[in-house]
């Protein structure tokens, strides 16, 4: 072959990936549209964008992204402020966040990818996965000889089910937020110590007592971590190698990972404030360049605005998108239900996250009815967030959803309410 005729060949190669590079590209995203087209007011969008860029420059908040889908497209998609205000850089489309919670919806649509391959079942004990949780006990605080509460313990009156984990009704708890000697003890056993992994960390946890008996209380916890430890033993991978195969990257989420020691992404990294790094009692933001052995079910992600969306408009879908299906629409109904409320024995403990008008579904809060709480959703809409500032909610009802990138904790239950009032102030029909 003459030099020529290499040459022509390899230009025609390269022409051939340049064409279809932009192409890729459009698979790996979702569709966009102007925000009249799918019914929402441009103006009314870009008012909330610019009280996001007035926080900013008020110093108040590093940065945001923020993203409305409507109709099975994206009608807003705005980075404002910076990824790092102390280095300057601005925010981008595509950085990356601590989603801390908002991983808790992945890891539980993982988990009941595995109950519809009939790996297990929601009602199954969580013990004849992990043996540890076979003999659970319950802290009951009563007073002691000086008439200050001490910590003693009783057998759990049931075990936990794969259904507790998913809606936060398994007893386990927290000890970075809230009061109770429970919680204490969590803090003092120092759980993350000595980079323990999955394992290690389930069997930590199963030697504290519960802070509840087991279906009676949502309360928020460590449910999500045992979970994804749950999820690694029946499918025999670690949590984020089941995640990447069934999950992750058919739905081209490709900056969704639980560490970022990649030095071409690390520069992708948002960061909150230097005075605003803590969410809890010993628990401040985490440098996700650090890897370590945790892949933490219930808070370890890190992922874009983008690489959310497609995660989100699956679930709008009833489990489809671009004509994969990774969930059945009747498991999607069961998750978006609520499972928290009083025909099913359960009651709200003293700090009960989805707030007024909400329950609980296996996920995600889920709203009763249209009344009570202090939001413009409907019935039937479901969200999360994250301790770091993230947010995100899905509406059936008017074909919508919505994701907050933002590394704030200590504004982001300003935020939640402040972006839900806002664009449902744009929605025109």
């Amino acid at each position: 072959m003459t030099f020529l005729k290499r040459r022509a060949l390899l230009h025609t190669a390269l022409l051939g990936l340049s064409l279809a590079l932009p192409l890729l590209a459009t698979a790996q995203s979702l569709p966009t549209a102007k925000p009249e087209s799918v019914g929402l007011s441009s103006e009314r969008l870009q008012k909330l964008t610019d009280v996001l860029k007035a926080d900013v420059a008020a110093g108040k908040i590093p940065g945001a992204v923020l993203l409305v889908a409507r109709q099975g497209k994206v009608a807003w998609f705005e980075p404002v402020g910076k990824l790092d205000a102390a280095a300057g850089t601005p925010m981008p489309r595509d950085g990356i966040f601590r989603i801390y919670s908002m991983s808790k919806p992945i890891t539980t649509v993982a988990a009941m990818m595995l109950v519809e391959d009939g790996r297990m079942k929601l009602d199954d004990p969580v013990a004849m996965y992990l043996p540890e949780y076979a003999s659970m006990t319950v802290g009951v605080e009563k007073p002691g000889a000086d008439g200050k509460p001490v910590l003693e313990t009783v057998p759990a009156r049931r075990p936990i089910t794969v259904q507790d984990l998913m809606r936060h009704t398994s007893g386990l708890t927290y000890g970075f937020f809230g009061p109770g000697l429970v919680k204490q003890a969590y803090n003092v056993a120092n759980l993350g110590a000595g980079d323990p992994n999955n394992a290690e960390f389930s069997q930590r946890l199963a030697k504290l007592p519960l802070a509840y008996q087991p279906g009676t209380t949502w309360d928020y916890s460590y449910s999500t971590d045992i979970l994804g430890r749950l999820v690694e033993v029946v499918s025999g991978q670690s949590l984020y190698q089941f995640e990447k195969a069934r999950l992750l990257d058919p739905l081209g989420m490709k900056d969704t990972t639980y560490y970022v020691p990649e030095p071409a992404r690390q520069p992708r990294i948002a960061e909150p404030l230097a005075n605003d790094r803590s969410f809890g009692v010993g628990a401040d933001l985490n440098d996700p360049r650090i890897v370590r052995k945790l892949e933490s079910g219930g808070g370890g992600l890190v992922s874009t605005a983008s690489d959310y969306a497609r995660f989100l408009q699956m679930l709008l879908n009833g489990g489809t998108l671009d004509g994969t299906r990774y969930l059945g629409p009747r498991t999607l109904a069961l998750m978006t239900s609520d499972h928290s409320n009083a025909g099913a024995g359960i009651v709200p403990g003293p700090l009960y996250l989805p707030g007024p008008g909400y329950g609980f579904g296996l996920g995600f809060a889920v709203r009763r009815n249209d009344g009570e709480a202090p939001y413009p959703s409907g019935g039937g809409e479901y969200n999360w967030g994250g301790a770091g500032g993230t947010y995100m909610w899905v509406d059936p009802k008017n074909e919508m959803f919505v994701v907050l990138m933002l590394q704030s904790p200590k504004y982001r239950t300003h935020y939640r309410s402040l972006t839900r009032n806002m664009v449902y102030a744009a929605v025109l029909k």
